[in-house]
């Protein structure tokens, strides 16, 4: 796997929640219009932003208030410290984090259009080098750890080892299945999930069943359920959230989402994931976090880049509070 030097650290406080995962720079271009195959637009902006599933969400749950450690892999370069110094600023433990030598940095490379709406491609690079070895190496930081926060921009058996890991220590487990394979997950991988967190392109890749209705939205969080998690949040944009849950009765519940004027969607549901995860280590029900969720993805899509759109806590409470 080549050498890697251990990444500065901070070591305050033990986690509440952890987050293994990816961490790249986003590279933002803004378009007039999401281009069509084989089609030259001229941009009108260009931006760089610390990003990544794994840091956006570990960053998301540190400001809305919960202490979070990082675990991942970042290249030993310029993006790499950028992106290790953002999580040391905003309190995020990094003991799990590593520059390696040989790899270097994910990257984005995201297109915005002129409401919003975004096209990603992602470069994995240095988070291709997370191997359940690794993740073992860190074990520790779960030790006192209530939540592990996991998505799918890691190889996928080092994603599962950190769900059985986390299980063996009696953590609740959350999947954000981003980006869903077509092939759809394994199933030792969903049978260490207390918590799946799809949106609708997502969910839809993983059962087949389009949830553009609520009667669809709820076969479809029935399926995903049935494959394995104890509980499904179903995120659906400006519709909320829909919540079904393995130990309850087969109704399931809605969070209804936040009215914003929409910039940029990008990191939403990384906003989201970041603030259901604090509010379960806080001991809320799904109901209860997923309405967090819904206030800090909204509160994302109106502010320009991954990092600068995650809210902090007292922005999410004054949302809250409003409703």
């Amino acid at each position: 796997m080549g050498t890697s030097v251990e990444a500065d650290v901070v070591t305050e406080t033990m986690a509440e929640v952890v987050v293994i995962g990816s961490l790249s720079m986003d590279i933002v271009i803004r378009v007039p219009r999401l281009p069509g195959r084989g089609e030259t637009l001229k941009g009108t902006t260009f931006d760089t932003f610390p990003g990544g599933k794994g840091n956006n969400q570990a960053l998301a749950a540190a400001r809305s208030g919960a202490t979070v450690a990082m675990i991942g892999k970042v290249g030993d370069d310029a993006y790499g410290q950028i992106l290790v110094d953002t999580l040391k600023e905003n309190g995020v433990n990094t003991q799990g984090m590593t520059k390696d030598k040989e790899q270097t940095t994910g990257i984005a490379n995201i297109w915005v259009g002129p409401s919003g709406e975004n096209s990603i491609v992602i470069v994995p690079n240095a988070n291709n080098a997370m191997t359940p070895a690794y993740i073992s190496s860190k074990s520790d930081l779960l030790a006192n750890a209530k939540v592990l926060l996991l998505q799918l921009e890691i190889p996928t058996e080092a994603v599962i080892a950190a769900a059985k890991l986390a299980r063996s220590n009696g953590l609740t487990v959350i999947l954000n299945p981003a980006p869903a394979p077509e092939n759809g997950l394994p199933a030792e991988l969903l049978q260490n999930i207390d918590v799946i967190v799809p949106n609708e392109t997502e969910a839809h890749l993983l059962t087949g069943i389009d949830p553009s209705s609520p009667q669809l939205a709820h076969l479809c969080a029935r399926k995903l359920l049935d494959m394995g998690p104890k509980g499904v949040i179903l995120t659906l944009g400006e519709r909320g959230a829909l919540i079904l849950e393995s130990s309850a009765s087969d109704k399931p519940q809605t969070v209804s989402a936040f009215k914003v004027s929409v910039v940029d969607s990008t990191a939403a549901g990384d906003a989201f994931c970041g603030a259901l995860a604090m509010r379960l280590a806080k001991g809320d029900t799904l109901a209860e976090a997923a309405q967090y969720g819904c206030a800090a993805g909204s509160l994302a899509c109106t502010k320009a880049g991954a990092v600068p759109s995650l809210p902090r806590l007292p922005e999410l409470e004054k949302l809250i509070g409003c409703r």
